[in-house]
């Protein structure tokens, strides 16, 4: 089989945004080409010093490139793509360049590049996230989320989703309810259950998404304690969760924020990552209008999570 390798030139703010219209595509996984990979400490941050070519970066802004069969569908599928991109400023996402370009790749060469790339990385203190078909011992504490880029929208390593394990990390309690919206991978949602949840709800409204979740869990053997759904943000949700996670546009997540207030307990979390830093004071007076206390903000890059606690006297019960 041959596949389409369809590659954007875009920014770093509408990299989350693009990712989802290659999902809604049908595509499986996105590869991010991020000039400032150039510049990192590769040894310190994955243990493995790897050769990168500056001539396969961009000088400004990023590539997102993702891959589609090459049959009949594939014109209608590039025509969605470059239009759902093209409407993004509507949303007050800039898309730079915004240069889409496609070549084809034989299937076995599309397998190679993802391997090759694709190494054990420590997100935090506990958790490591590992392909599956590398070798890995973890020491004894450690927690390993498996991923295989052909089922999962990416590698786990986003500045968002790091941040997004990193709060899970510090904040989650044993035994806490949790709540993952808009799911994506279902990375988050495997790492609550690995820390401890007692059971994790993961909504996506993306079918995609959805199935991606299903498949990330059982191949970590977190499905007992996973309830994956299809439904639009917190609609019709009738948990009352400990923690709610959600890594997904600050416009979206100002759009569940009032839900998450009333379905949260007292003193339950909110922790909300892929917010860019230009979003930041939006998100932070969003939450507090809505009557959460800001607990922490952690920036990763040109990202920020945040940490919102619902407060102890707060009713539970929607107004």
């Amino acid at each position: 089989m041959t596949w389409s390798e369809i590659k954007v030139h875009t920014t770093n703010e509408a990299i989350e945004a693009v990712s989802h219209i290659f999902q809604e595509a049908g595509a499986s996984g996105v590869v991010i080409v991020d000039p400032h990979d150039l510049y990192k400490d590769h040894v310190t941050l994955y243990g493995t010093i790897y050769e990168l070519d500056a001539s396969n970066y961009p000088t400004d802004g990023v590539y997102v490139k993702s891959y589609l069969p090459t049959d009949d569908s594939l014109t209608e599928k590039v025509s969605f793509i470059k239009q759902a991109i093209s409407d993004l400023p509507r949303f007050d996402i800039p898309i730079g360049r915004n240069e889409v370009t496609l070549s084809e790749v034989h299937e076995e060469d599309w397998s190679t590049a993802w391997k090759k790339y694709y190494k054990p990385v420590k997100v935090s203190e506990r958790i490591t996230i590992k392909p599956t078909w590398e070798e890995y011992q973890p020491s004894s504490d450690e927690l390993i989320i498996e991923l295989d880029p052909g089922m999962a929208f990416g590698t786990g390593t986003h500045p968002t989703t790091i941040l997004s394990l990193q709060a899970l990390e510090r904040y989650l309690n044993s035994k806490d309810l949790v709540l993952d919206v808009g799911s994506g991978s279902g990375i988050l949602s495997i790492a609550a259950a690995k820390l401890g949840a007692s059971h994790v709800y993961a909504y996506d409204l993306d079918e995609v998404a959805v199935t991606s979740t299903q498949n990330n869990s059982t191949l970590n053997e977190t499905d007992e304690r996973i309830t994956v759904q299809k439904n639009d943000l917190l609609k019709d949700v009738e948990q009352e969760p400990d923690v709610i996670v959600s890594n997904i546009l600050a416009e979206i997540i100002i759009q569940l924020t009032e839900d998450a207030f009333h379905l949260l307990k007292p003193n339950g979390l909110l922790i909300t990552s892929g917010i860019i830093q230009r979003k930041k004071q939006e998100v932070l007076e969003d939450l507090t209008n809505k009557g959460f206390q800001i607990v922490e903000t952690k920036d990763l890059e040109d990202w920020v999570s945040i940490v919102a606690q619902k407060p102890d006297g707060a009713k539970k019960d929607r107004e």
